[in-house]
């Protein structure tokens, strides 16, 4: 059955990616993001392909802006059935040069924005008595590393946020889905939020050694959202097959 599908971060790499195979596959997808000409031009390639795409500007550090989304989206369409926080900031460095900017920014947009989203789809699930909320993560959320520190933080924090709430819509037989997705290197945006000369140097030479493409993570994501109803992918963890 097709699902109307919410994305935030729509506008590049893992966003861009999900909702082109989701929409491919049926799917209507609803884009949110900061950038509309990129939004403008991923809607209309899917449209050109026989999908069915609609965007608003989105900025999801502001909750105002997030429940404007998921009204959008309820108020074209009828109803939410998956909501994906994806968007998300990594200007990873070491804790001594005190980059405090940056760190609130990969607060904000990681763990508040992700909060904001599903404050903003959950009681809208919740009056369906169904839906399913997709938060990405991380595996810098599983381990942390040098100059990872509070990107591992925000990646924790989301893993935690949606352990939590996937207990509690299951003691409320609300019939709404849970799933992290946590991925390894891959080729999106996020080494250029990266501004820390050193760090920035080594990590373009671990991800051209190894990053694989987000269409990778989009089928994961597909896959979840395509299991029976009945059944939860809580956490899908997923790696290059060479990433240690």
């Amino acid at each position: 059955m097709s699902k109307i599908i919410v994305i935030t971060g729509a506008s590049s790499g893992i966003g861009e990616s999900s909702a082109k195979l989701l929409a491919k596959q049926g799917n209507t997808v609803v884009l949110g993001a900061r950038r509309e000409n990129r939004l403008e031009k991923i809607t209309q390639d899917i449209k050109n392909d026989g999908g069915q795409a609609s965007f608003r500007v989105t900025d999801v550090t502001v909750l105002s802006q997030v429940q404007a989304l998921a009204q959008y989206a309820l108020n074209t369409y009828g109803r939410i059935d998956v909501w994906i926080n994806n968007a998300g900031l990594m200007p990873r460095s070491e804790l001594i040069k005190g980059r405090v900017d940056e760190w609130d920014k990969m607060i904000d947009v990681n763990l508040k924005g992700t909060l904001y989203g599903i404050d903003s789809a959950l009681p809208i699930m919740r009056k369906q008595s169904s839906g399913q909320i997709i938060n990405i993560a991380s595996v810098a959320g599983h381990a942390t590393s040098i100059g990872s520190s509070v990107y591992s933080a925000t990646k924790f924090g989301v893993r935690a946020i949606s352990e939590a709430l996937r207990k509690e819509e299951a003691a409320a037989k609300s019939n709404i889905r849970i799933t992290v997705i946590s991925p390894g290197a891959v080729k999106t945006e996020l080494l250029d939020h990266v501004k820390d000369l050193e760090t920035k140097q080594n990590l373009d030479a671990f991800y051209h050694a190894y990053a694989i493409s987000s269409d990778r993570v989009a089928q994961a994501i597909a896959f979840a959202i395509n299991m029976p109803d009945d059944t939860t992918m809580n956490e899908i963890v997923m790696r290059p097959t060479s990433q240690q």
